[in-house]
Protein backbone atom coordinates (compact mmCIF):
# COMPACT_ATOMS: atom_id res chain seq x y z
CA UNK A 1 0.00 0.00 0.00
CA UNK A 2 1.58 3.27 -0.56
CA UNK A 3 1.91 5.89 2.04
CA UNK A 4 0.37 5.77 5.04
CA UNK A 5 -3.28 5.98 3.87
CA UNK A 6 -6.26 3.60 5.61
CA UNK A 7 -7.39 0.91 3.09
CA UNK A 8 -11.11 2.60 2.73
CA UNK A 9 -13.89 -0.35 3.19
CA UNK A 10 -17.29 -0.57 2.48
CA UNK A 11 -19.14 -2.82 4.31
CA UNK A 12 -22.77 -3.87 2.90
CA UNK A 13 -24.80 -6.16 4.96
CA UNK A 14 -28.90 -5.93 5.66
CA UNK A 15 -28.35 -6.38 9.06
CA UNK A 16 -27.23 -3.03 11.04
CA UNK A 17 -25.82 -4.94 14.28
CA UNK A 18 -23.78 -6.56 11.54
CA UNK A 19 -22.53 -3.84 10.37
CA UNK A 20 -22.34 -1.96 13.34
CA UNK A 21 -20.04 -4.70 15.32
CA UNK A 22 -17.55 -4.79 12.00
CA UNK A 23 -17.02 -1.75 11.20
CA UNK A 24 -16.03 -1.18 15.08
CA UNK A 25 -13.80 -4.67 14.71
CA UNK A 26 -12.07 -3.15 11.61
CA UNK A 27 -11.73 0.14 12.41
CA UNK A 28 -9.57 -0.84 15.66
CA UNK A 29 -6.69 -1.35 12.76
CA UNK A 30 -4.64 1.53 12.07
CA UNK A 31 -4.34 0.80 8.51
CA UNK A 32 -7.91 0.14 7.77
CA UNK A 33 -10.92 2.75 8.27
CA UNK A 34 -14.50 2.35 7.21
CA UNK A 35 -15.38 4.76 4.80
CA UNK A 36 -19.33 3.34 4.32
CA UNK A 37 -22.30 1.36 5.22
CA UNK A 38 -25.33 0.59 3.11
CA UNK A 39 -28.00 -1.97 4.06
CA UNK A 40 -28.83 -2.80 0.69
CA UNK A 41 -26.58 -4.84 -2.40
CA UNK A 42 -28.06 -2.23 -5.05
CA UNK A 43 -26.54 0.81 -2.76
CA UNK A 44 -23.03 -0.55 -2.97
CA UNK A 45 -21.48 0.85 -6.29
CA UNK A 46 -22.87 4.55 -6.07
CA UNK A 47 -21.51 3.95 -2.28
CA UNK A 48 -18.39 2.79 -3.06
CA UNK A 49 -17.54 5.24 -6.20
CA UNK A 50 -18.71 8.27 -4.09
CA UNK A 51 -16.57 6.87 -1.09
CA UNK A 52 -13.07 6.65 -3.60
CA UNK A 53 -13.74 3.04 -1.56
CA UNK A 54 -11.02 -0.08 -2.53
CA UNK A 55 -11.90 -2.97 -0.60
CA UNK A 56 -15.92 -3.65 -0.21
CA UNK A 57 -17.20 -6.45 2.38
CA UNK A 58 -20.58 -7.96 1.05
CA UNK A 59 -23.20 -10.57 2.35
CA UNK A 60 -24.52 -12.75 0.20
CA UNK A 61 -28.03 -12.56 1.04
CA UNK A 62 -29.22 -8.54 0.44
CA UNK A 63 -32.12 -6.55 -0.87
CA UNK A 64 -32.14 -5.09 -4.16
CA UNK A 65 -28.93 -7.36 -5.42
CA UNK A 66 -27.23 -10.06 -3.72
CA UNK A 67 -23.15 -9.78 -2.81
CA UNK A 68 -22.19 -12.26 -5.42
CA UNK A 69 -24.18 -10.10 -8.24
CA UNK A 70 -22.58 -6.89 -6.74
CA UNK A 71 -19.08 -8.88 -6.38
CA UNK A 72 -19.36 -9.76 -10.43
CA UNK A 73 -20.94 -5.63 -10.63
CA UNK A 74 -17.62 -4.21 -9.30
CA UNK A 75 -15.16 -6.66 -11.26
CA UNK A 76 -16.63 -6.11 -14.45
CA UNK A 77 -16.91 -2.05 -13.99
CA UNK A 78 -14.64 -1.28 -11.63
CA UNK A 79 -12.27 -3.71 -11.29
CA UNK A 80 -9.89 -1.44 -8.97
CA UNK A 81 -12.31 -2.04 -5.93
CA UNK A 82 -11.70 -5.19 -4.89
CA UNK A 83 -14.80 -7.70 -3.15
CA UNK A 84 -14.45 -9.77 0.05
CA UNK A 85 -17.74 -11.81 0.39
CA UNK A 86 -18.43 -12.28 4.27
CA UNK A 87 -21.28 -14.43 4.62
CA UNK A 88 -23.29 -16.58 7.15
CA UNK A 89 -23.79 -18.87 4.32
CA UNK A 90 -20.58 -21.02 4.34
CA UNK A 91 -21.78 -23.18 0.94
CA UNK A 92 -19.00 -24.61 -1.27
CA UNK A 93 -21.55 -23.67 -4.55
CA UNK A 94 -21.50 -19.74 -2.69
CA UNK A 95 -17.98 -20.17 -2.64
CA UNK A 96 -17.64 -21.49 -6.61
CA UNK A 97 -19.95 -18.54 -7.95
CA UNK A 98 -18.30 -15.89 -5.68
CA UNK A 99 -15.24 -16.53 -7.27
CA UNK A 100 -16.44 -17.41 -11.04
CA UNK A 101 -18.04 -13.78 -10.58
CA UNK A 102 -15.12 -12.36 -9.71
CA UNK A 103 -14.99 -11.57 -6.04
CA UNK A 104 -11.48 -11.59 -4.48
CA UNK A 105 -12.52 -12.98 -1.49
CA UNK A 106 -15.14 -15.40 0.62
CA UNK A 107 -15.03 -15.57 4.26
CA UNK A 108 -17.24 -16.26 7.17
CA UNK A 109 -18.72 -14.30 9.89
CA UNK A 110 -17.40 -15.73 12.59
CA UNK A 111 -13.91 -15.52 11.39
CA UNK A 112 -12.06 -14.09 13.63
CA UNK A 113 -11.06 -9.98 13.71
CA UNK A 114 -7.39 -10.39 12.94
CA UNK A 115 -7.80 -12.85 10.11
CA UNK A 116 -11.18 -10.49 8.69
CA UNK A 117 -8.29 -7.68 8.98
CA UNK A 118 -5.38 -9.47 7.90
CA UNK A 119 -7.96 -10.82 4.80
CA UNK A 120 -8.88 -6.90 3.55
CA UNK A 121 -5.22 -5.95 3.48
CA UNK A 122 -4.77 -9.38 1.05
CA UNK A 123 -7.72 -8.57 -1.25
CA UNK A 124 -6.31 -5.03 -1.42
CA UNK A 125 -3.04 -6.37 -2.38
CA UNK A 126 -4.64 -8.78 -5.07
CA UNK A 127 -4.11 -11.54 -3.30
CA UNK A 128 -7.20 -14.00 -2.84
CA UNK A 129 -8.53 -14.76 -0.02
CA UNK A 130 -10.60 -18.19 0.99
CA UNK A 131 -11.63 -19.55 3.94
CA UNK A 132 -9.41 -23.01 3.89
CA UNK A 133 -12.18 -25.36 5.12
CA UNK A 134 -14.98 -24.41 2.47
CA UNK A 135 -12.07 -23.82 -0.19
CA UNK A 136 -11.28 -28.00 0.83
CA UNK A 137 -15.05 -28.86 0.91
CA UNK A 138 -15.61 -27.29 -2.45
CA UNK A 139 -12.65 -29.19 -4.16
CA UNK A 140 -14.32 -32.46 -2.71
CA UNK A 141 -17.55 -32.19 -3.48
CA UNK A 142 -16.75 -33.60 -7.05
CA UNK A 143 -17.55 -31.80 -10.38
CA UNK A 144 -20.74 -30.75 -11.78
CA UNK A 145 -22.91 -33.54 -12.94
CA UNK A 146 -24.88 -31.14 -15.29
CA UNK A 147 -24.71 -31.40 -19.40
CA UNK A 148 -24.40 -27.97 -20.61
CA UNK A 149 -28.18 -28.42 -22.13
CA UNK A 150 -29.31 -29.19 -18.56
CA UNK A 151 -28.01 -26.46 -17.27
CA UNK A 152 -29.44 -24.21 -19.94
CA UNK A 153 -32.99 -25.71 -19.30
CA UNK A 154 -32.18 -25.36 -15.30
CA UNK A 155 -30.67 -21.56 -15.73
CA UNK A 156 -34.64 -20.84 -17.16
CA UNK A 157 -36.58 -23.26 -14.94
CA UNK A 158 -34.96 -20.88 -11.88
CA UNK A 159 -37.23 -18.49 -13.00
CA UNK A 160 -40.65 -20.77 -12.37
CA UNK A 161 -40.72 -20.58 -16.20
CA UNK A 162 -43.37 -23.10 -17.64
CA UNK A 163 -41.91 -26.18 -19.98
CA UNK A 164 -43.35 -24.11 -23.33
CA UNK A 165 -41.25 -20.92 -22.25
CA UNK A 166 -38.11 -22.87 -21.27
CA UNK A 167 -38.50 -24.26 -25.13
CA UNK A 168 -38.18 -21.22 -26.69
CA UNK A 169 -35.66 -19.51 -24.13
CA UNK A 170 -33.53 -22.64 -25.54
CA UNK A 171 -34.66 -23.32 -28.66
CA UNK A 172 -35.38 -26.92 -28.13
CA UNK A 173 -38.76 -28.58 -28.28
CA UNK A 174 -40.70 -29.25 -25.38
CA UNK A 175 -40.27 -32.99 -25.26
CA UNK A 176 -36.13 -32.60 -25.11
CA UNK A 177 -36.70 -30.22 -22.66
CA UNK A 178 -38.81 -32.12 -20.78
CA UNK A 179 -36.07 -35.37 -20.82
CA UNK A 180 -33.75 -32.34 -20.12
CA UNK A 181 -35.63 -31.72 -17.07
CA UNK A 182 -35.94 -34.98 -15.69
CA UNK A 183 -32.27 -35.90 -16.14
CA UNK A 184 -31.38 -32.87 -14.23
CA UNK A 185 -33.77 -33.88 -11.24
CA UNK A 186 -32.41 -36.88 -11.01
CA UNK A 187 -29.33 -35.85 -10.84
CA UNK A 188 -29.91 -33.34 -8.14
CA UNK A 189 -32.12 -35.36 -6.41
CA UNK A 190 -35.20 -32.86 -6.20
CA UNK A 191 -38.77 -33.36 -7.00
CA UNK A 192 -39.59 -30.73 -9.45
CA UNK A 193 -37.58 -28.58 -11.96
CA UNK A 194 -37.97 -25.44 -9.80
CA UNK A 195 -36.26 -27.24 -7.11
CA UNK A 196 -33.56 -29.09 -9.39
CA UNK A 197 -32.66 -25.25 -11.00
CA UNK A 198 -32.01 -23.72 -6.98
CA UNK A 199 -30.35 -27.29 -5.67
CA UNK A 200 -28.08 -26.91 -9.11
CA UNK A 201 -27.67 -23.20 -8.55
CA UNK A 202 -27.08 -23.32 -4.33
CA UNK A 203 -23.75 -26.55 -5.40
CA UNK A 204 -22.63 -23.80 -7.49
CA UNK A 205 -23.35 -25.76 -10.97
CA UNK A 206 -25.17 -23.16 -12.98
Amino acid sequence: MAGDDPIRVLLADDQALVRGALAALLNLERDISVVAEVGRGDEVLAAATANQVQVCLLDIEMPGMDGIAVAGQLARDHAQIRSLIVTTFGRPGYLRRAMESGASGFVVKDTPATELAEAVRRVHAGVRVVDPALAAESLTGGSNPLTERERDVLRVALEGAPVATIATRVHLSAGTVRNYLSSAIGKTGTATRVEAARTAQERGWL
